[in-house]
């Protein structure tokens, strides 16, 4: 159908099944063989392409494609007329220099150097920014194997632990080039469509969704306005009288990584019956 909206997504690497997860948890369809490259969601009147991460955003910046998912880095990187319209909170990374270890190297020293990155638009633009002039080596991969084979002197590389640069004698250096992480991007000016308001409200609910709990307790009236002090809600906490004179019953959303301090600090209070659930989506 000519009015679907064609969205693309990571085929491979450590977005491909974090991405497709979230918009499976989004009400969408997805692909159960990782081998197809398309996939037709009639219910949501979507269709999917899974391409390489770093080719998206030129996909998605030529209006091929409406809507994309893929890393800060990549997108920066492609240079192509691309918005970030949602940070989704996973596939986080840090683009670092790196150089032998002991070389004691700081960004000013690479004036004059070579370095070798796979980033080579998000590497260029960093450095004139800083009127620093280098040669740039570009590699599709492996770039930390260009020190010891004599290609480069330093790297530039997209960092989750450090391991794989310190397992090859690498030492990070200077301040992240950049913090990167799983967006969704859409065409720069793109006209407002309705379908990609529906996805990035469905996303967004999964997020908030994965952030917070449901708490339920019950607490004596008394201590009524020091028990929603801990459990402001969204909007404020829906509050119900109880059939025991004189307690009521409190419904709120909680951050999660809150929920056990919360709940410990409501005994204290004298609250009861307090519980916690899962929230599997929402729209706020």
């Amino acid at each position: 159908m000519a009015d679907q909206l064609r969205i693309a997504v990571p085929n491979k690497g450590q977005l491909a099944e974090p991405a497709s997860a979230m918009l499976r948890e989004a009400g969408y369809r997805q692909r159960k063989d990782s081998r197809d490259l398309v996939l037709v969601d009639p219910d949501n009147d979507a269709e999917f392409f899974f391409l390489r991460p770093k080719d998206i955003a030129v996909y998605v910046g030529e209006g091929i494609l409406q809507v994309g998912i893929t890393g800060r880095d990549m997108l920066l990187d492609s240079g192509a007329p691309v918005d970030e319209v949602l940070p989704l909170g996973f596939g986080g990374s840090t683009f670092r220099f790196a150089a032998r270890g002991g070389s004691t190297m700081t960004v000013e020293d690479l004036q004059g150097k070579r370095i070798a990155t796979s980033f080579e638009g998000l590497l260029e633009r960093y450095l004139a920014e800083r009127g620093i002039d280098a040669r740039i080596i570009h590699l599709d991969g492996a770039v930390e194997s260009s020190i010891r084979l004599g290609v480069a002197d330093a790297v530039a590389d997209v960092v989750s632990t450090g391991t794989t640069l310190r397992n090859a004698g690498l030492e990070l250096f200077g301040d992240p080039i950049l913090t990167s992480e799983a967006v969704v991007i859409r065409q720069k000016g793109a006209e407002d469509n309705p379908k990609i308001e529906q996805l990035l409200r469905r996303l967004h609910g999964v997020l908030v969704a994965r952030d917070y709990v449901m708490m339920d307790y019950d607490v004596h009236a008394e201590k009524l306005d020091d028990a929603v002090a801990l459990t402001p809600g969204m909007e404020g906490p829906t509050v119900s009288p109880l059939h025991r004179e004189g307690w009521v019953a409190v419904r709120a959303m909680v951050l999660r990584s809150s929920a056990q301090q919360i709940m410990d600090d409501l005994w204290q209070l004298g609250a009861r019956a307090i519980l916690v659930t899962d929230i599997y989506a929402c729209r706020l």
